[in-house]
């Protein structure tokens, strides 16, 4: 799943959103902490693969992601890992969503048939690279910057609470 306005608060500016870029000021969204546990109690690996382009950027440095990714793994003891890509468009690398490399990267080191994997999301980039690696999309809907897309998602939810009551109510597990 992605990191930004999924899990996390984002903030906007003008129908843009932003992430937090420091470990102090992170917001988890409220029932995460739930609803990350329940899909835990049904037996899914909980991966985060997240863009900080802001560190290829200058904005912020790998450090201060890592501090941040250790402050929301204490807080969502839940989650497995966290894949992060800290490159821009301009890098041209394989792991920038929407391409798939941090997803199949994820996929090799924990054994998964991404064919059988969500990848949940509140963008484009999201559903796109859930597409790109064989797995089912999920976007997370928040309607702040409708240029985001989305359109193409196997399935869509305002919330990761939503997705995980829909899991819930259609599991086999």
């Amino acid at each position: 799943m992605d990191r930004d306005g999924t899990l996390t608060l984002e903030y906007s500016i003008h129908g843009k959103s932003y992430p937090v870029q420091f470990a102090g000021r992170v917001a988890i969204l409220p029932g995460i902490s739930d609803a990350l546990s329940v899909l835990k109690s049904y037996g899914f690996k909980l991966i985060v693969v997240t863009n900080q382009p802001n560190v290829a950027r200058g904005i912020t440095s790998v450090t201060q992601v890592e501090q941040l990714h250790k402050a929301l793994l204490i807080d969502l003891p839940d989650i497995d890992e966290i894949f992060t890509c800290y490159h821009d468009d301009r890098d041209h690398c394989t792991c920038r969503k929407p391409k798939p490399g941090l997803l199949f990267e994820a996929a090799e080191e924990y054994g998964l048939d991404l064919s059988q994997c969500y990848m949940v999301g509140n963008s484009w980039r999201d559903v796109e690279a859930g597409q790109n690696a064989g797995c089912w999309s999920v976007l997370i809907d928040q309607e702040y910057d409708a240029s985001d897309g989305g359109s193409g998602a196997d399935i869509a939810f305002a919330s990761l609470i939503g997705f995980t009551r829909w899991i819930v109510d259609t599991s086999d597990y």
